[in-house]
């Protein structure tokens, strides 16, 4: 039999062999030619075409954008179920706290962002600072506003002035003070259980102020990073609105609320509807 070195006459010639009886050995020449004839079909299958790539690339691409908006739905909803659970927590504690004095915590008539909510509802003292009396938080020491007197007024520089030159607040309800009688109340605390990230410091940027106070946020913040309800210094930081001197949508209640800024669009969380409201103008 001629022998030839190429691959194909190898294998043509193998189909031509006498076959072999049970236990033989194949001939070497024909053990090398079935291996690279194997070899050679495994390499093709392992390669792929450029056609076959575009396609696998197409269908990840669908996959992606599919999947992407479903994914950003699903993190939208988990924002708002954190903030309305955050809202009901908050709404117990003001419940609370009527139920204890009668009326509900007052606000900053003036701008319903900063107001005194974490003090009247986690309480404070009245301290002798020096010759200066001042409101102590009972969940933080160091947070201290001295009581307004003519040549002194904190409160006017933290939460503001209406038209008149008048104070927007000028003092804490739920307080401890020194010599107070038997029958006067103590201060306490209606909002227990409250998380870290529930409050945050904030110094509002009136000319002169540097004293810093403490607000009531929503812990998501914004969380559109660009949303800044408090100004362009104070990113992240997005407190709960809140007005009971004249609620619009709760008369002779009151009004809490917060915005979320997702992915451009304000979500309003409010506790006269249970519905999202997109782009609200409230602050």
């Amino acid at each position: 039999m001629k022998t030839i070195n190429g691959d194909k006459w190898q294998v043509a010639s193998l189909r031509h062999a006498p076959a072999r009886q049970a236990g033989d050995k194949a001939p070497n020449g024909a053990r090398e030619a079935c291996s690279r004839h194997v070899s050679r079909v495994t390499c093709h299958a392992m390669a792929f075409t450029l056609i076959e790539l575009l396609t696998v690339i197409s269908i990840i691409a669908m996959l992606a954008a599919f999947t992407i908006p479903v994914l950003k739905g699903i993190k939208r909803q988990q924002y708002l179920r954190s903030a309305q659970a955050e809202m009901e927590q908050i709404e117990t504690a003001i419940e609370r706290y009527k139920a204890a004095y009668g009326f509900y915590p007052p606000d900053n008539p003036c701008d319903p962002r900063v107001n005194q909510l974490y003090f009247e509802l986690l309480g404070t003292a009245v301290i002798t600072n020096g010759t200066v009396l001042t409101y102590q938080s009972l969940d933080d020491p160091t947070i201290q506003i001295a009581i307004p007197t003519p040549t002194q007024n904190d409160f006017k520089n933290v939460f503001g002035s209406d038209a008149g030159g008048n104070n927007c607040v000028n003092g804490f309800m739920n307080c401890t003070k020194p010599g107070a009688g038997e029958d006067t109340r103590p201060a306490q605390n209606f909002l227990p259980g409250l998380k870290p990230d529930q409050v945050t410091v904030f110094t509002n940027n009136f000319p002169g102020n540097q004293l810093p106070i403490k607000l009531l946020v929503v812990s998501v913040g914004g969380p559109d990073f660009a949303y800044s309800p408090l100004g362009t210094g104070a990113q992240g930081i997005n407190p709960w609105r809140y007005n009971s001197s004249n609620p619009t949508n709760n008369p002779g209640s009151y009004d809490l609320w917060v915005q979320l800024a997702i992915s451009g669009k304000t979500n309003l969380i409010c506790n006269w509807s249970k519905q999202v409201q997109l782009n609200n103008t409230l602050p």
